[in-house]
């Protein structure tokens, strides 16, 4: 089940508008930074469930290769295909790039409070795309992608059905809009605090992904969830080759 209810295309511009609560900090040197703090909420946000009927023509099923042909791909925890990644509608580097994302995973326990670049196995994630580069024929050519990061800690007491339901119809929204390429969330550690991630293909996939109601609705859910959230853009610069990359501020 998910630990996040903050949705994969959340931009910087939305975050104010989760509560009436003001900025309590913004951390200029380690990137764009909004924290928050949130009182117990006074009302009931449940709703009823909804369900989608997709038939099994219209999606493939994941693989446990990557296959380059494919048309869709598993890029985030949840297993529905309303869920996965539409390839067909990215470039090539940026559809291997995708791939190559599938291998993506944390390396260390910690990573709720740990530097971000140092929780991942990006070097097997971009030898992942170096080597499907090379199958393709194809040359790597500096690219950039857009970054957020989520760290949160979660109230004792929050309805974890509730969270998960706004998430995983959060990221379908942002998995329709188009260009989220992966996202990634752990498990609250003993404190309840966390990490997610999404890779976006540009800052304008990301804005679009977060305009839906179910968007809406985990932002209006947000301090009944969290005692507190952080929330960093950045963008991941890929450089010639996929041999380097790095992670720099993203500015407006």
């Amino acid at each position: 089940m998910a630990e996040y209810a903050l949705p994969p295309g959340l931009p910087p511009t939305e975050i104010p508008k989760l509560v009436d609560n003001t900025v309590l900090e913004r951390n200029v040197e380690s990137g764009p930074e909004v924290s928050y703090a949130f009182e117990a909420p006074k009302t009931d946000l449940r709703t009823p469930k909804t369900s989608v009927v997709v038939t099994t023509a219209e999606i493939e099923p994941p693989t446990s290769r990557l296959d380059t042909n494919a048309t869709r791909i598993k890029s985030s925890p949840y297993d529905d295909p309303l869920n996965f990644l539409i390839l067909t509608e990215l470039d090539t580097p940026t559809k291997l790039f995708a791939l190559s994302l599938t291998q993506f995973n944390a390396i260390r326990p910690d990573y709720a409070t740990a530097p971000y670049m140092s929780n991942f196995n990006l070097s097997t994630v971009f030898e992942t795309l170096r080597d499907l580069c090379a199958d393709a024929g194809i040359v790597w050519k500096r690219q950039e992608f857009y970054v957020v990061i989520f760290r949160s800690q979660l109230r004792g007491d929050a309805d974890r059905e509730r969270l998960g339901e706004l998430d995983q119809m959060s990221h379908q929204e942002a998995c329709a809009s188009g260009g989220l390429l992966h996202y990634w969330f752990g498990i609250p550690d003993g404190e309840m605090r966390n990490l997610a991630t999404c890779m976006w293909r540009n800052r304008e996939d990301a804005a679009a992904g977060g305009k839906g109601p179910w968007h809406r609705k985990a932002r209006g859910a947000a301090r009944e969830m969290y005692e507190s959230i952080t929330f960093h853009t950045h963008k991941l610069v890929v450089e010639d080759g996929a041999l380097d990359w790095r992670l720099e501020d993203h500015q407006e």
